[in-house]
């Protein structure tokens, strides 16, 4: 596009982040003061009030609803019903679909989700996305305009009970600002959230079977609630509970009991490093009713071009966090001593000290067999014998071919390495001059190009 293609363009339609420093999130917390902490003092002048009002009174509307309105079970099946709809507005469509751009959608079924999205009452989808984005792009930052760091609470609902201390990072989405459905609702949202959260459900209701007190309670109102916090639990319990098999440098996490609270959205760790991809949730049997959703509609021509991350750079991303737990575990296990940190020790040396306490060669190593002589499964004979003895053949099969375990236990028990080794040590394959536990012993990248650790750090 030209340039003066670029300066005809709308405010909405430039990126809003076109301009930004490269140091964006350093320079504005330096540069940019918050608002004074919310205290009693100031709390009244601090409440956002229609999300204040939205988001207590439905349930205490709820609540008294149900205390006096009988529940049918029309009704309760398609409260149930109503949910996923609305929910499926905000998963697949507010979150997959325009947040993250994860597939195609045609122009019904988009109208269907946007409209489905309204129910939700979660404010529009340009402002919902808007928010999503910056979330994802500024993660447990102080511009992340839900920030895990800040408490459950605040994650949850908080930050939508009281004004912002400061401006959520900026976000583009000038490209939804082009979408003629996006800006649709986002004009007309206020009417289409009250049709579509409450009135429909009441004339649904009221006309299919004279339910519409019921239809308002629990098809709209208390669906409402759950709705609400359903996906409220994707900025909350998706950041608090669970395990990170993808990566650990932020606080997202995947979890089932997630996953069930939130219409599939709980595999959240595979979400914040692959959010283009419109999965959450990558094996056949993770709840994940959003990407069948999405499935579906792809088999009857609603929906296209389902981005998937390549499997390769998944599998990497997994493999990563399991070296790096490997990698704690070994950190907290005791290892023989390098080879470098053993004193060199002459033949007539071992000799002399193998009279005074029980010393065997093995693989060019000296090992103080002292304390494992009574233990020795075989008998202490085979290991008497062998006191100021080379016992390799014996030990690498001549007498018996010995176990992974006794292989580490031995090395614990390097006291020395002998002068000159042996000359048969020479021609043993690697794998039997190194125990077992070291062969796939995890190093870093430092240590790998070290010159002391190609030896003992096999991977």
């Amino acid at each position: 596009m030209s340039d003066v293609g670029v300066k005809m363009r709308t405010a909405d339609e430039q990126p809003s982040d076109l301009n930004i420093p490269d140091n964006y999130v350093q320079h504005t917390l330096k540069t940019t003061k918050p608002l004074p902490p919310v205290t009693w003092a100031n709390l009244l002048q601090n409440i956002n009030w229609i999300s204040f009002t939205l988001l207590t009174a439905t349930p205490l509307i709820g609540a008294w609803g149900a205390l006096t309105t009988e529940l049918r079970w029309e009704t309760a099946a398609f409260a149930v019903f109503w949910y996923f709809v609305t929910g499926l507005g905000i998963t697949a469509g507010y979150h997959r679909l325009w947040s993250h751009r994860a597939y195609n959608a045609s122009i019904p079924l988009q109208y269907a989700l946007a409209l489905a999205g309204a129910g939700a009452a979660e404010g529009s989808i340009k402002w919902w996305s808007r928010g999503h984005r910056a979330h994802h792009r500024y993660t447990d930052t102080e511009l992340d305009p839900y920030n895990a760091h800040k408490g459950f609470f605040y994650s949850h609902i908080g930050w939508m009970l009281v004004k912002p201390r400061r401006r959520p990072g900026v976000a583009d989405v000038s490209d939804l600002s082009k979408n003629p459905v996006v800006r649709f609702q986002h004009t007309h949202y206020v009417k289409l959230m009250v049709f579509m959260a409450f009135i429909l459900p009441t004339l649904v209701a009221w006309l299919g079977w004279g339910d519409a007190r019921g239809g308002y309670i629990y098809a709209g109102v208390i669906r409402l609630c759950f709705v609400h916090h359903s996906t409220f639990c994707v900025n909350s319990l998706a950041h608090w509970l669970g395990e990170t098999p993808f990566d650990d440098k932020h606080t997202p996490r995947d979890h089932f009991v997630t996953a069930l609270a939130t219409i599939g959205e709980g595999y959240h760790n595979f979400h914040h490093q692959f959010p283009m991809d419109y999965r959450n949730a990558i094996k056949w049997y993770q709840y994940d009713p959003t990407k069948w959703f999405i499935a579906t509609c792809r088999s009857f021509g609603l929906a296209s071009h389902l981005k998937v991350f390549p499997d390769n750079e998944v599998r990497k991303g997994q493999l990563t966090m399991q070296l790096k737990r490997l990698r704690e575990t070994q950190e907290r296990l005791a290892w023989p001593s390098d080879s470098n940190d053993l004193p060199v020790i002459t033949w007539e040396s071992f000799q002399e000290q193998a009279a005074s306490r029980p010393l065997i060669l093995i693989a060019g190593f000296i090992h103080d067999v002292s304390t494992f002589i009574d233990e020795h499964p075989g008998g202490a004979h085979l290991i008497i014998k062998f006191i100021g003895k080379d016992a390799t053949t014996a030990f690498f099969g001549g007498v018996y071919d010995h176990s992974n375990a006794a292989h580490n236990l031995l090395a614990m028990k390097r006291v020395g390495v002998l002068h000159g080794g042996a000359p048969h040590i020479l021609d043993l394959a690697d794998e039997k001059k190194i125990p077992p536990s070291q062969r796939l012993k995890i190093a870093r990248y430092n240590e790998l190009s070290s010159s002391g650790s190609s030896s003992e750090a096999g991977f």
